[in-house]
């Protein structure tokens, strides 16, 4: 009897690829629409394995007394997935990390630079025929060069940010459970929480999401921001309390925000929407060809390592 391997999103070629290409007895089933929780449960007890994205949330009842044996995550982060009941029920639960590590850290300068410098906003200016002569005063943005950086969370994307910081004469200030050699060989100062609100110009969050993080930026915490600081969101949503963010950007308690990622995501509060001093992005943070494809081969290799019996590859727990 062959395996069931469910897609439950249309992903690049190179992992069909890989698959077919592995010489196990494969049945293989593409989700042509997102699927209900009632669609992922069955899922659970119908296929040998699963490949979701973030959005697909599996939970422990769903995998309580299941046929599947591998859920191979297509991201880094695995949040979305009861791991813990996995591992009592015996589900190896697998993620692609370091592969989306340059091009995370690449958008999230962007979204900085875009903010700072106002891109967004001069881009649409040019569009709707305002450009008609030079202004000194028009659209005056923020400096990025020699100013502070402060990054939550600096595992491999937050470092990879400060990295491409140093090119900028930035000073960089960091958070984090435990002190970051790397960080340390780049100059980076490992500082508080609160003191990194305070004397950073951009805060940039690399943390992963879990009940200790959840709404880490908060009220409280954009309250010790500087009023000319930016917030930069290329983690997880609900890092953010993302009413009290839109509250700090309309009441100019902090300069702008620049996100990638939302609390409620693919819903983006109305109010966000209607800020000029927010750059939005819809969650493309390793969203080039090159990376995508990386994660499929990845994701895909990790089904064929568990269906045969081989030491899982990339493994959570």
């Amino acid at each position: 009897m062959g395996f069931r391997v469910l897609l439950t999103h249309q992903l690049p070629d190179a992992a069909l690829e890989i698959l077919f290409d592995s010489g196990l007895d494969l049945s293989i089933d593409i989700a042509v629409q997102s699927l209900s929780v009632e669609d992922l449960h069955r899922a659970c007890h119908n296929y040998d394995a699963i490949i979701p994205l973030l959005s697909d949330r599996i939970t422990s009842s769903m995998m309580n007394n299941s046929r599947v044996q591998i859920i191979a995550n297509y991201a880094v982060g695995y949040n979305n997935i009861d791991v813990d009941a996995a591992r009592q029920d015996g589900i190896v639960v697998t993620n692609t990390p370091d592969v989306l590590t340059a091009a995370s850290a690449d958008l999230t300068f962007a979204l900085l630079m875009s903010v700072a410098r106002r891109i967004p906003e001069a881009d649409r200016f040019c569009r709707d025929g305002k450009f008609t002569h030079w202004n000194p005063m028009l659209l005056l943005g923020a400096d990025v060069a020699y100013q502070t950086l402060g990054i939550v969370g600096a595992g491999r994307i937050g470092t990879a940010v400060a990295q491409r910081a140093i090119g900028f004469d930035m000073k960089i200030v960091y958070v984090s459970r435990t002190p970051k050699p790397k960080m340390d060989e780049m100059g980076a100062s490992r500082v508080a929480f609160e003191e990194l609100l305070q004397c950073s110009d951009f805060v940039s969050i690399h943390t992963d999401l879990n009940p200790t993080t959840h709404h880490l930026i908060d009220e409280t915490a954009l309250n010790m921001m500087r009023p000319s600081a930016f917030l930069i969101n290329t983690a997880r949503g609900a890092v953010v309390d993302e009413e009290a963010l839109v509250a700090a950007l309309e009441n100019s308690q902090i300069a702008g925000a620049g996100l990638d990622v939302f609390e409620k995501e693919p819903r983006i509060h109305s109010r966000l929407l209607q800020l000029p001093n927010v750059v939005l992005a819809p969650h493309i943070g390793s969203a080039t060809a090159a990376t995508r494809t990386k994660m499929a081969r990845m994701a895909a290799h990790n089904v064929v390592a568990v269906l045969r019996g081989e030491l899982r590859l990339n493994p959570v727990y």
